[in-house]
């Protein structure tokens, strides 16, 4: 139905029976109320039909900035009235069901002749990907007041909703501070580890002797050594399973997500670093590739090529990710590859693939556990059930213990953390491997 009566209608629809009430004693009001009501009706009906349409009156829906996974986005619907008259409105607008929303998303206000209106709800997306908004609901007041007629503003539209960086940022700080790479630096130059000159310097006792230049030293007639600082512009290649093992849920997400925002981090603290940063994200085959680069805007080309992108139950492909890697990035590059391991048969395939990285690259293998295994091992068991989990900890413990030595072996590095360690120790590892001159 395109209208409903307005309570003026109603009002004067129970003014007409009325007379209903001494009709017994005159049966001709009868006749006059019904004539009444059917003259009632034929005016709401002409009412309806001269206020159709709603001219003059637009609507815009607008964002107050793009939409993050967790974060609430205020939703701005923006009313103008062009027209000569003052129009009563009352609207509802249709917002993604998969969206969370704050505040009512109905209101009911007046928008006067030649003036704007503004209604405001929130809204959170519960996870990244592809939502739509769909039309807005309008009710006006007729001409007469009769009748509320019903018509549409505002077309659907399709929104993104992105990983969440100002919740990577939080993990940078949190991990290693505001200043980190800049006391990271320091502390490399005074030790003399980096590859990078910067400057010479008086010797001092401590320095190093394979530091010192004795060309400098002859012409200034007194000790001098070279003073150096970590590299930049070294590159660092994220690689992301997309695999079965990845679905796995911690909480509100699944450890994809996690390994996300975790990489978002990585990719902040390499940009303060002077590091370009690439990331490839691989199931059976790769999914999405980002060449290396540094620049402001390669954070959000990261952002949009991760926004709907989602693991599949399969097995990973790791000899394909790392010969795609091996073939895209020439130059020696620090290859971060999260991902995780419960069983010998994928262990041995990630182990097997590290020779296709080796000795070019330096790979560092991150698995992101369920949960601390370590504490549920540790724990005095009471039941008989918590005898075999404990059992099953023992061996998933045992197995990626054993993998990880492996990769330490094969030259890689190893990183077995949950998820709440996760970027706090890869944060950890890339500043230590910077420091370290070891890319």
């Amino acid at each position: 139905m395109r209208f409903i009566f307005s309570r003026r209608f109603l009002v004067l629809f129970a003014l007409g029976l009325v007379p209903l009430s001494v009709s017994w004693r005159f049966p001709s009001l009868r006749y006059a109320v019904l004539t009444y009501d059917l003259a009632l009706l034929a005016a709401a009906a002409a009412d309806y039909y001269l206020s159709r349409g709603l001219k003059g009156v637009n609507a815009t829906r607008k964002f107050s900035k793009r939409f993050a996974i967790g974060d609430a986005t205020d939703v701005h619907l923006l009313i103008a009235n062009v027209s000569h008259r003052d129009v009563d409105l009352w609207i509802k607008d249709e917002y993604p069901p998969e969206m969370r929303v704050e505040d009512g998303r109905e209101a009911s206000f007046r928008v006067e002749a030649g003036s704007e209106a503004t209604f405001t709800y929130s809204v959170t997306a519960p996870k990244r990907g592809k939502y739509e908004f769909g039309t807005t609901a309008v009710r006006f007041l007729s001409r007469l007041g009769l009748v509320w007629c019903q018509t549409t503003l505002c077309g659907s539209e399709t929104v993104k909703v992105y990983p969440n960086m100002r919740r990577a940022r939080e993990m940078e700080l949190k991990a290693v501070g505001a200043n980190s790479f800049l006391a990271v630096r320091r502390r490399s130059v005074r030790r003399g580890e980096g590859r990078e000159f910067e400057s010479m310097r008086d010797y001092v006792r401590g320095d190093e002797l394979r530091h010192i230049s004795w060309t400098t030293t002859a012409r200034r007639g007194k000790l001098t050594t070279r003073q150096y600082q970590i590299e930049r512009d070294q590159t660092i290649i994220i690689a992301l399973d997309a695999g079965r093992l990845m679905t796995g849920r911690i909480g509100d997400e699944t450890k994809f997500d996690t390994a996300i925002h975790a990489s978002l981090a990585l990719i902040s603290a390499a940009a303060k670093g002077g590091d370009n940063c690439g990331v490839v994200v691989f199931g059976r085959n790769i999914k999405r590739y980002l060449p290396p680069k540094k620049s402001i805007g390669h954070i959000d080309a990261v952002l949009e090529a991760l926004h709907d992108l989602e693991p599949e139950m399969i097995e990973p492909s790791y000899s394909r990710a790392f010969e795609f890697i091996s073939a895209n990035a020439k130059k020696r590059s620090f290859v971060v590859i999260l991902t995780d391991l419960v069983d010998k048969e994928s262990s041995a395939e990630l182990i097997d693939s590290l020779k296709l990285l080796r000795p070019t690259h330096l790979p560092l293998v991150v698995t992101i556990g369920d949960r601390d295994l370590n504490s549920t091992v540790s724990a005095v068991p009471e039941t008989l059930r918590e005898v075999f989990v404990q059992s099953a900890a023992e061996e998933i413990i045992h197995q990626r213990d054993s993998a990880l030595r492996k990769v330490e072996t094969y030259g890689g590095l190893a990183l077995d953390v949950t998820t709440q360690n996760l970027a706090p120790g890869l944060l950890e590892t890339y500043l230590r491997v910077k420091e370290r001159g070891m890319i």
